[in-house]
């Protein structure tokens, strides 16, 4: 299973932005996906995830109210809707995917990663 996450780029803070994560190579038959997130010079952190019946969904502190999470099983596509994006927001958000599972925090519960994408807030 390869995850191509797409929607990153350059937005004004206070600004929206959509992030998209795709599953390929076969039928992703996992229970969870998700996002993480890396800044400059930061060690990579947890941001949402969503479980595949959509009944579970958790978030990080740091972005509960701004951030949704949703996900679409027909097309093995998980996004995330960012709203109120603040410059501490910037980072290379990555998708990743668990096989088991609705509820994972740790970067070593997913065993699916994807390769990245930028998101950068200026201020």
């Amino acid at each position: 299973v390869q995850l191509q996450a797409s929607g990153g780029g350059l937005v004004q803070a206070g600004g929206s932005l959509m992030l998209s994560c795709a599953a390929s190579g076969g039928t992703f038959t996992g229970t969870l996906m998700g996002w993480f997130r890396q800044a400059p010079g930061k060690e990579r952190e947890f941001v949402a995830s969503i479980s595949r019946d959509g009944d579970s969904k958790n978030y990080a502190d740091s972005v509960k109210g701004r951030f949704t999470i949703s996900g679409d099983n027909a097309k093995n596509t998980v996004y995330l809707q960012m709203h109120i994006l603040k410059a501490e927001d910037t980072a290379v958000y990555y998708c990743v995917a668990a096989q088991y599972g609705t509820t994972r925090y740790r970067e070593y519960e997913y065993e699916y990663w994807g390769q990245g994408t930028l998101v950068t807030v200026s201020s």
